[in-house]
């Protein structure tokens, strides 16, 4: 595998910074292993390993800035990376908004690598294909899913004396199963910093135990119910909310957190009182890179719903400039407290109600009151006096995550969602909502 470690990455980082004549240089390396399998109609389909590594250099002359991308490492490479991009700085337009790079800063580590995650080997991608596969084959069910492994590196540098370096490993697994006939489909997802946190039976039997119950589903009208959103149901419509506590779009009355006649909406109540919601880049399920790829800063560990009330905004550099604010980092993640009980017995407790296992093709109808549309699928059931009492067909439904975190019941254990699907790595609860809106019917499964 192509891997610097520290020192490694510092020596190219101040050769690359020491060869610039720019007013002010910036050095990202990053360079990763990954490997995966693919499985669909009961057998693997593809299987992988890449590996690959880049290092991004940007200068800047005033607030003309140029960047140029590598992946060859030797001096004569390096000095030609330097020098296109100072020759394409010379070349850009002033941007108005350029704020200079940020001087040094403290990354305190956080815990994104764990070793047995970093020994996945071809073997274990195997035995995870198989384990789904020989588990649906004796239910008659046909599988289809996706197991992928990452171990990775990052550095980032700047000519004011920035240096940070980080070490990653993660996996991620999702399965489809359906009956042979197509009329019953189950889901599930899965995602790990460590892999002794991964299960690929249990996971494998989630989805199977869906596609078995999902069979003659029956139609219901659509309308407004009490639900159980579990919590790949809620990961994608509230990612679209947390992606929006920009302040300068607030500020510029561009989003939901934008007040009536001008400011933003910062230490009003907008959310049910259960609602707490925080990025911390040293929480244990998913921790992520101490530092913000986009403008070099330390992450904090931040509030952003306390008490249902918004708690904080991000500040980008040059609106923080503008504003007297202190910029912020960008948010890698985001964990949202809930409750102690399980998905089964948030069920046990509702006397009449619909489970959402997924929601999927999510498309954003108005981003100032953050409405959304999309459809559930994959297993969506009746409960009636705190059982499943059938599946029921799938629907498009309309609603808002304000309005979700607003109509809250109970919430459950939360559970940690990540993958390529989702915009943050997230530890979010199942929860039970009133009132929301089914708008019609859908055939899909």
């Amino acid at each position: 595998m192509k891997y610097l470690n520290q020192e490694q990455a510092k020596r190219i980082c101040d050769r690359v910074i020491g060869l610039s004549k720019a007013d002010e240089c910036t050095v990202s390396i990053e360079g990763n292993r990954t490997g995966n399998v693919r499985f669909a109609r009961n057998s693997v389909s593809t299987a992988g390993l890449t590996d690959d590594m880049q290092l991004f250099v940007r200068v800047a002359f005033g607030k003309r800035t140029g960047i140029a991308v590598i992946n060859e490492f030797d001096d004569k490479s390096l000095e030609r990376a330097v020098r296109r991009a100072e020759e394409l700085a010379r070349l850009a337009p002033e941007n108005p908004e350029f704020v200079p790079a940020p001087g040094k800063q403290e990354f305190r580590s956080t815990g994104t690598y764990v070793a047995n995650t970093a020994a996945i080997d071809p073997d274990f991608r195997a035995q995870v294909a198989a384990t789904s596969i020989e588990l649906a084959r004796k239910q008659k069910l046909v599988t289809a899913g996706f197991f992928t492994d990452s171990t990775r590196f990052a550095a980032v540098a700047n000519s004011k004396g920035v240096f940070g370096f980080q070490e990653f490993t993660d996996l991620s697994y999702t399965m489809t199963a359906r009956t042979e006939d197509g009329r019953g489909s189950g889901w599930v997802t899965r995602s790990a910093v460590d892999a002794a946190r991964f299960d690929a039976r249990e996971a494998a039997e989630v989805a199977i135990e869906k596609a078995l119950r999902s069979v003659e589903a029956k139609a219901l009208e659509p309308g407004r119910y009490t639900v159980i959103l579990e919590p790949a149901a809620t990961s994608e419509i509230l990612g679209n909310m947390f992606s929006s506590f920009d302040a300068r779009s607030a500020d510029e009355g561009r989003s939901f957190l934008a007040k009536k006649g001008g400011g933003n909406r910062l230490g009003d109540k907008l959310f049910d009182q259960q609602v707490n919601i925080w990025a911390d880049p040293w929480n244990k399920d998913v921790p992520v890179a101490p530092w913000d790829n986009q403008t070099m800063l330390a992450r904090e560990r931040t509030d952003l719903i306390k008490d249902g009330r918004v708690a904080s905004l991000e500040y980008s550099p040059y609106w923080a400039l503008k504003t007297g604010k202190r910029a912020t980092g960008g948010h890698g993640n985001m964990i949202m407290a809930g409750g102690t009980k399980s998905l089964e017995e948030l069920i046990a407790g509702t006397k009449k109600g619909i489970v959402v296992t997924r929601t999927w093709y999510i498309r954003m109808v108005d981003p100032q009151s953050l409405l959304i549309t999309g459809l559930t699928r994959d297993g969506t059931f009746y409960v009636e006096n705190g059982k499943i009492k059938h599946p029921i067909k799938n629907f498009r439904f309309n609603e808002s995550p304000v309005t979700i975190l607003n109509n809250i019941d109970e919430l459950g254990k939360p559970q940690v969602i990540g993958g390529d699907e989702v915009p943050y790595q997230m530890v979010l609860p199942p929860m039970k909502v009133r009132d929301f809106n089914f708008t019609s019917l859908s055939d899909a499964v």
